[in-house]
């Protein structure tokens, strides 16, 4: 019996508690300011402006791009790798990019004047004493190789020599010829890429290269 009055009061100040936490008048919270009055509020630069704006700001900032295709050129050639490196260092800080080429080119070495090879070493050798007869002292009967039998009546490095050569034997009553020597030698070309808007005044970086050509290539 005294169990069934205690569990009845304390279930029912239980009930009491509850009903008192439920209906009892909430404080009201009050917010506090940010800063103290007559300051001013911190305001952010991004909380400023709307990122929309800020997008549209930076791209008016940002410079615009060239849409005129860059154009390429090649100066050359030049005779020595000395040369073509010199040039290169004084045009790669004013050019987009920039490199070298190796060619090819014939070059002459001067002129010889011979009388054709004979069919035989004795008329070769006939020809020759018939040079001498006639007081011609400086020849050389070829040989061997592919001009043997061949008569050479000099080298000469001026065209001009090597044709009053010719016709002094001419007039002796021979047949000389007179051919021009050349040899195979490499040369050097630079290319490079450059802004159409900026052009590259190479002339004025090479004063004394003076033999350079220039040429369009393709852009590498």
């Amino acid at each position: 019996m005294f169990l069934r009055v205690l569990f009845m009061l304390l279930l029912a100040m239980n009930v009491g508690v509850a009903s008192w936490l439920y209906f009892a008048p909430r404080s009201v919270e009050t917010e506090l300011a940010a800063t103290d009055p007559g300051i001013a509020r911190l305001e952010l630069l991004a909380e400023r402006e709307r990122p929309g704006e800020a997008a549209s700001a930076e791209l008016a900032e940002a410079p615009a791009e060239s849409n005129v295709p860059e154009q390429c050129r090649s100066i050359g050639p030049f005779a020595t790798q000395a040369d073509m490196r010199a040039a290169m260092n004084k045009l790669t800080t004013r050019v987009r990019r920039i490199q070298y080429r190796e060619a090819r080119t014939t070059q002459p070495r001067g002129y010889w004047v011979f009388i054709p090879a004979m069919a035989s070493r004795e008329q070769a050798l006939g020809v020759a004493r018939q040079l001498s007869a006639r007081g011609v002292r400086d020849y050389y009967v070829v040989t061997a190789g592919d001009q043997q039998n061949t008569i050479s009546l000099g080298l000469f490095r001026e065209q001009a020599n090597a044709e009053r050569r010719r016709t002094e034997i001419a007039g002796l009553g021979f047949a000389p010829q007179m051919l021009q020597r050349t040899e195979d030698l490499p040369v050097y070309w630079v290319d490079f890429a450059e802004d159409p808007q900026r052009p590259v005044n190479w002339r004025e970086q090479l004063p004394d290269l003076i033999d350079l050509k220039e040429q369009p290539v393709a852009c590498f």
